[in-house]
């Protein structure tokens, strides 16, 4: 639970970075951050992959520039439900859409390297392993 919640955090300020870069695309304040990443979560989970899967030969043929469209429409969609998040047109919508990409990604690849942890090392542990031939094929 603690890490969907963190996911949403992230895409959250993905939203609100997006806001900040991209000059057609407007967040009234955090909660509004909030409602859009939750309700764009949901409609990447449960719409995009119909819209990949139906628009598969025009994705193919653009070799996958397509799917910044897919991403575009989902990211208008997303705006016109939620108030206080607002996309000012077509071009916005790809460019805030690659920009909440790049940054989720980004925060979430980070986010995963630092939960990860080390190998545990044990007294004793060399980095180093001494063999010594013992017969033919024996090795100690």
């Amino acid at each position: 639970m603690a890490y969907l919640v963190l996911r949403w955090i992230v895409l959250s300020v993905a939203v609100l970075v997006a806001a900040y870069v991209v000059p057609g695309i407007s967040v009234s304040g955090f909660f509004s951050a909030l409602s859009a990443a939750a309700l764009l979560g949901v409609l990447n989970a449960l719409l995009r992959p119909l819209l990949v899967l139906l628009t598969l030969p025009i994705t193919v043929l653009s070799f996958g520039l397509f799917l910044l469209v897919i991403n575009a429409v989902l990211l208008s969609l997303v705006s016109g439900v939620i108030r206080g998040f607002d996309v000012a047109g077509f071009w916005p919508a790809v460019f805030g859409s690659v920009i909440i990409s790049a940054v989720n990604w980004a925060l979430n690849a980070l986010l995963t390297r630092a939960a990860q942890k080390p190998p545990a090392r044990h007294a004793g542990d060399d980095d180093v392993i001494d063999l010594e031939p013992k017969g033919r094929d024996r090795w100690e």
